[in-house]
């Protein structure tokens, strides 16, 4: 929320976040209501300054200090001629449905305008305008008082006083953290091998502001020597929060066991001055999940406002916001746990997040940085996922049936447009670009005009319900409009970075696809904003493939910290039957036996990975047939957190066993099995995306894109999945075990090239 202390050592705060800090009041309300975007409302802002006369002054900048607090901020408008200061608030609906806090924080904000513009131009007193533009009639509702010079600067004195505490303990803890993190000595000397050259690489990358790739071998505490480094750097860098974003609930666990080890080696006895908030999805840290989020519903939304001034000073005390820690303090003084967390990231030091928080099309990091003028730095922790992931973020799909389903919950008002939608999709297969008897799947230059136009006039058609009846929104349709709404603004930005898909599934069920490929065209803002990012993981190879995909600028540079493990401690051994779809069934008595020759000769637990579940229960069920004497334990489809801990327990220090898993699953990365919990992998797969017409299609974009299509649709995340799963055999340099690789194409140079130059094949 503020930003960071400028030289005249004053507390800088915008107008905007003094009035959410100090004005807020009343119930946390989360009742959807159509609002208008970031680029509507700055288009309506420009709108109104564009219907002024030439004496409007529009954006003026003004500031004013208190107390050693500095209050800064853009007023909208001011008419000189008048003497009349406008703040415009762009809204959609019924101005009579809008709540009586966001009333307040209007006239709050316009009140504190008042003052500085008042202070700035020597005035005794000034007329402010609260201007809402109903963006859907353009109309103009503006309510205006008459205001003294000296009513104002009371009202603003008053805020701020409410405020300078807060501002100078903030300022204090930011003084004692940069001293403390300056002094700042690695604490788990000595460093590992490969350890101080990934943290000194780390430390140039926060320090000169560029981002970073980081290939770095498992084992030699990647987390740890990346947090440290980020961390030793904030002060010298004036950065304000450090981003720890991670791809799986796992690596939030590791991340903050790296800073509380980190948080314990202070001086003892002393507090360590560096708040951390863990950020945990919102179904996760519902306390009600049976209320909706609005106080005449929830009692902890009810007079959020009013309690959480005390609540935040709480949390702000702990410094340690993990899960647990948050969910106290929120209850203990009455507040949800969840919107608790998103505020104090706000007065945080380091935030412990999944990749949506930041990357994500409504990313509320991303928001808040920009809002806030942060200066932050950005860890990607296991950054090969993050390519999927973000390909998923920017991708989005519709189909027939669920529009068809949703039809009894939509209002009469709105059903004629979903009916318009229903034609359109039954005229859909009439379509010429869609006509091709017998396929199933079709790729598409552009989404169908008509079926699109009836789209967004639903949208449009529900929007203006909404807008009209806020708290009438039916439960069961506001999942589909958010999907509907969400497909057609994938739609507005539809290029060659992704691919529109039409298909029918086996019950002629039709569906519209818009597959993201390239995500760096939406997600190279999120990097270029960030002052430093570093991207690291086990397996970032070949550095092309990723910049290509991410967007990462020119300026990233790239590390590839040397695997300190000896060749000697990894048996990799290639036994060349086909794994191929065809050759399945066939491989079946040959797999079974190279993994009870490997389970006999030396006893203990291992992992077997398949390319799909079809073929792990095929081999199961041979090995069962075969070799009943060996203890066998599968992954299963759609696995609860309880379930996979319970998979994994069954790897005990003591224990005997193969267990079953799909490559590129649960369990083929981020599992920490060291010692004799695991000593071998078979991997019966290259990995390879199945051979369909979508990959068929995105391997053609890719190689017109970038010129090696194959390579980035099959070759290399295949061989990523590969890396990542045998990297949980060898997790320490006192660790030894082996894996085995079946199948004849791990032969081929092109293939092996790909794999860890460590590793010295068997059977090539």
């Amino acid at each position: 929320m503020a930003e960071a202390l400028p030289l005249d050592g004053l507390y800088t705060v915008s107008v905007r976040n003094l009035c959410e800090f100090a004005a807020k009041a009343g119930d946390l309300d989360l009742r959807f209501t159509p609002s208008p975007t970031a680029q509507q409302g700055r288009e309506g802002h420009l709108l109104v300054a564009q219907r002024r006369g030439p004496q409007h002054e529009a954006e003026v900048s003004l500031s004013g200090d208190y107390q050693g607090l500095r209050v800064r901020g853009r007023a909208d408008g001011y008419d000189a001629q008048h003497n009349e200061l406008e703040e415009v608030k762009t809204f959609r609906g019924s101005l009579a449905t809008m709540a009586p806090n966001h009333h307040a924080l209007h006239w709050a904000q316009l009140r504190i305008y008042g003052w500085l513009m008042c202070q700035s131009r020597g005035l005794e007193h000034i007329t402010l305008s609260l201007v809402y533009l109903d963006l859907l009639t353009q109309t103009e509702h503006p309510l205006t008082e008459d205001c003294t010079a000296h009513d104002l600067q009371q009202f603003f004195q008053s805020l701020c006083a409410r405020f300078l505490g807060w501002a100078q303990s903030e300022s204090a803890h930011r003084t004692l953290r940069d001293a403390t993190l300056a002094d700042l000595e690695f604490p788990q000397k000595p460093f590992r091998p490969g350890q101080r050259e990934l943290a000194a690489g780390v430390y140039r990358a926060c320090t000169q502001s560029h981002p970073l790739l980081v290939q770095a071998p498992t084992g030699i505490g990647k987390t740890i020597g990346t947090v440290f480094p980020a961390l030793r750097a904030m002060p010298g860098r004036g950065t304000d929060k450090l981003f720890f974003l991670t791809a799986k609930t796992p690596g939030r666990a590791v991340a903050l066991e790296a800073l509380d080890t980190i948080r314990r080696s202070g001086v003892p006895g002393r507090p360590f001055p560096l708040r951390v908030v863990e950020l945990v999805a919102r179904d996760k840290a519902c306390e009600h999940k049976d209320r909706a989020c609005h106080g005449q519903s929830c009692p902890l939304a009810s007079g959020f406002y009013d309690r959480l001034a005390a609540a935040r000073r709480a949390a702000a005390d702990a410094a340690w916001l993990d899960r647990a820690t948050l969910r106290r303090v929120a209850l203990d003084h009455g507040v949800c746990p969840y919107y608790l967390g998103q505020e104090m990231v706000r007065w945080s030091d380091v935030v412990v997040g999944d990749y949506n928080y930041y990357f994500d099309r409504s990313a509320m990091l991303y928001a808040l940085a920009q809002d806030g003028a942060w200066r932050i730095s950005v860890l990607v922790d296991e950054a090969h996922n993050l390519y999927s992931r973000a390909c998923g973020m920017y991708s989005a799909d519709l189909t027939q049936a669920e529009t068809l389903a949703v039809r009894p919950h939509v209002p009469p008002r709105v059903r004629g447009r979903l009916d318009e939608l229903l034609r359109q999709w039954q005229a859909l297969p009439d379509d010429p670009a869609l006509a091709s008897p017998g396929a199933a799947w079709r790729q598409l230059d552009k989404l169908p005009e008509d079926w699109l136009r009836a789209l967004q006039k639903f949208n449009s058609g529900v929007g203006e319900h909404l807008q009209d009846h806020p708290a009438e929104a039916p439960t069961a349709l506001l999942p589909f409009y958010f999907r509907t709404l969400g497909f057609a603004a994938l739609a507005d930005n539809f290029g060659d970075h992704s691919m529109c898909e039409w298909d029918v599934d086996d019950t002629q069920a039709a569906r519209l696809v818009l597959r993201n490929l390239v995500p760096g065209h939406f997600i190279a803002p999120r990097i270029g904003a960030a002052d430093a990012i570093v991207l690291f993981s086990a397996t970032l190879h070949p550095v092309a493939y990723f910049t290509d995909l991410l967007g990462l600028p020119d300026t990233t540079r790239t590390i590839d910290i040397p695997c300190p493990f000896r060749p000697e401690q990894l048996s990799v051994r290639i036994v060349p039957i086909s794994t191929r779809r065809d050759d399945r069934a066939a491989s079946l008595d040959p797999l079974v036996a190279v993994m009870s020759a490997q389970y006999h000769s030396e006893p203990g637990n291992y992992l077997a990975f398949f390319s799909s579940f079809d073929y792990l229960d095929m081999a199961l069920a041979a090995l069962r047939q075969q070799c009943p004497e060996i203890p066998v334990w599968a992954q299963q489809r759609q696995m609860a957190e309880a379930q996979r801990e319970a998979f994994l327990r069954q790897f005990d220090l003591a224990g005997q066993g193969i267990g079953f898993a799909v490559l590129g699953g649960a369990f083929g990365e981020g599992v920490d099995l060291p010692g004799r919990r695991l000593i071998g992998a078979f991997v019966a797969t290259l990995g390879l995306p199945q051979f369909d017409p979508v990959n068929a299609a995105i391997c053609a974009r890719m190689q017109e894109r970038f010129g090696r299509g194959h390579d980035y649709t099959y070759v290399f995340p295949g061989i990523q999945k590969v890396v990542q799963a045998a990297g949980r055999v060898i997790r320490n340099a006192t660790d030894t075990g082996c894996v085995v690789l079946l199948d004849d194409r791990y032969r081929e140079r092109r293939y092996q090239a790909l794999l860890p130059a460590w590793w010295q094949l068997q059977g090539t």
